[in-house]
């Protein structure tokens, strides 16, 4: 396998990069949206490069170590997905020495980049298609895209009939993979990003690409631009063909995410959600596993402080799960402060940067997840064991690497709870007490069991002394 080991010790943060931070206002449209403008699916407000290089600062307080940006190429629009250049940074977004500035200063400061490569489609402004739109079937491109009769129409209403779109959007011309020099460009674009020094790629939409070993074609050209880079896929229901040594490191974790809304919206309850969970951890080979992408949101998704109803405790135990399983946690950006959002283009508000707007407690909450689990081994490394408990309305895992142990004890009732977990099979040799290693309460083991007393909604983290 080559699964970067990186991974394992990283906490992302994604960058949707038109909304994160505006540093440099001479690359703004003239029909800028105003920062805090509720967002639109054409409205651009701003955010760029020299933005986020302006915030490193911030990303580094919060205690982050990489960062995965929505698509930054050449495109008409605030999504991206429809690049127009793939070897260009949109000039609104900045300059090539703006990003190169910002893959400095980030890997001076030890935080990886990944970019979001979009292969499946393109837009419509890509050299291409619009030659086919321009020179009909007289094109030499036409065998580069799905193109079902002539004329080819990419600009009047209704869905794509001319051509295959993605689903159907005539907006996003879909290519033709089996094509191989429609291959051989999309994997010159995959190089060329790697030279220029990003860690790796998240894939858009991979499954939808035809998989005649174009997949294989992309990792092999990728791990011997650089070994170490981290190929990540966008698969929706975890489907574990798409891991391994013809596909992807990992993926983007979407069940786990699921899992977790629906133990706390009520739609699960606790041994039902950690047997769910135990059996999609054991779907993917151990080193998959622990180079998943666990997520509790995205840009195709609604916030999760809004899907939770803004309770701030139901919050916490997700972000607080999240960090204490299998894979490498992210954060949305702007989740950490409690930015609320429904679905695309919601979720896609701009980052509040007036402190008076955060919440306090959940932005202090998910520094310290973040400093817990990059001081314990166990915790990013460490293996992991569903653990017997008393109280079946209750579950506790564990996580060990070596010597070093943690286990996560979780109440999602409304209730207060006493439970006893059983730790005689996980425990390091010679510990016999536990803290929290939030506030430091000390438990004491006895005859390998400790008694706990979980207030409702609510969990517990321990690890030893």
């Amino acid at each position: 396998m080559t699964v970067p080991a990186w991974v394992k010790d990283s906490v992302f943060y994604q960058i949707f990069p038109d909304r994160f931070c505006n540093g440099d206002v001479k690359n703004d449209p003239p029909n800028l949206l105003p920062w805090n403008a509720k967002p639109t699916i054409t409205g651009f407000q701003g955010g760029d490069l020299r933005g986020v290089i302006d915030r490193m600062y911030y990303l580094l307080d919060l205690g982050i170590n990489a960062i995965y940006f929505n698509p930054i190429f050449l495109s008409p629009s605030t999504h991206r997905y429809n690049t127009v250049d793939y070897f260009q940074i949109d000039p609104k977004l900045g300059s090539m020495q703006d990003f190169h500035t910002m893959l400095d200063v980030a890997h001076r400061n030890q935080i990886r980049v990944i970019l979001d490569g979009v292969f499946n489609h393109c837009g419509r402004g890509f050299f291409a298609f619009s030659d086919i739109l321009e020179n009909q079937a007289n094109s030499p491109y036409v065998d580069w895209f799905h193109v079902k009769h002539f004329p080819v129409d990419a600009y009047s209403p209704g869905d794509a009939t001319t051509f295959a779109g993605w689903w159907k959007y005539k907006s996003l011309p879909k290519f033709n993979t089996t094509n191989p020099r429609v291959r051989e460009y999309l994997f010159r674009v995959a190089r060329y990003w790697l030279e220029q020094g990003i860690d790796g790629w998240r894939l858009d939409v991979p499954n939808e690409i035809d998989d005649d070993g174009f997949w294989k074609e992309f990792r092999d050209i990728v791990k011997n631009t650089y070994s170490d880079a981290y190929i990540l896929g966008e698969i929706w229901d975890g489907d574990a063909r798409w891991v391994g040594d013809s596909h992807f490191d990992g993926l983007m974790n979407y069940p786990i995410r699921t899992l977790v809304i629906d133990l706390l919206t009520g739609k699960e309850n606790a041994s039902g959600f950690i047997t769910k969970v135990r059996d999609q951890f054991e779907r993917y080979p151990a080193e998959n596993s622990y180079a998943m992408f666990n997520c509790l949101g995205s840009h195709d998704t609604e916030r999760i402080y809004t899907v939770l109803n803004k309770d701030l405790q139901k919050t916490k135990m997700a972000s607080l799960f999240l960090f204490a399983y299998p894979g490498a946690p992210s954060i949305y950006y702007g989740d950490e402060v409690g930015v609320e959002g429904g679905r695309d283009p919601d979720c896609r508000h701009t980052f509040p940067w007036d402190e008076s707007s955060w919440n306090m407690e959940l932005r202090q909450w998910t520094k310290n997840l973040i400093r817990i689990r990059q001081s314990k081994n166990a915790l990013r490394r460490g293996d992991f064991k569903i653990l017997p408990v008393s109280n079946n309305t209750l579950f506790a895992f564990s996580r060990k690497d070596g010597h070093d142990f943690a286990c996560l004890v979780m109440n999602p009732t409304n209730q207060a709870v006493t439970v006893t977990v059983d730790l005689a099979n996980v425990l390091p040799e010679g510990v016999n007490q536990l803290k929290n290693l939030f506030k430091g309460e000390i438990y004491t083991i006895e005859n390998g069991e400790i008694t706990l007393e979980l207030n409702k909604e609510c969990g517990l983290l321990l690890g030893q002394l």
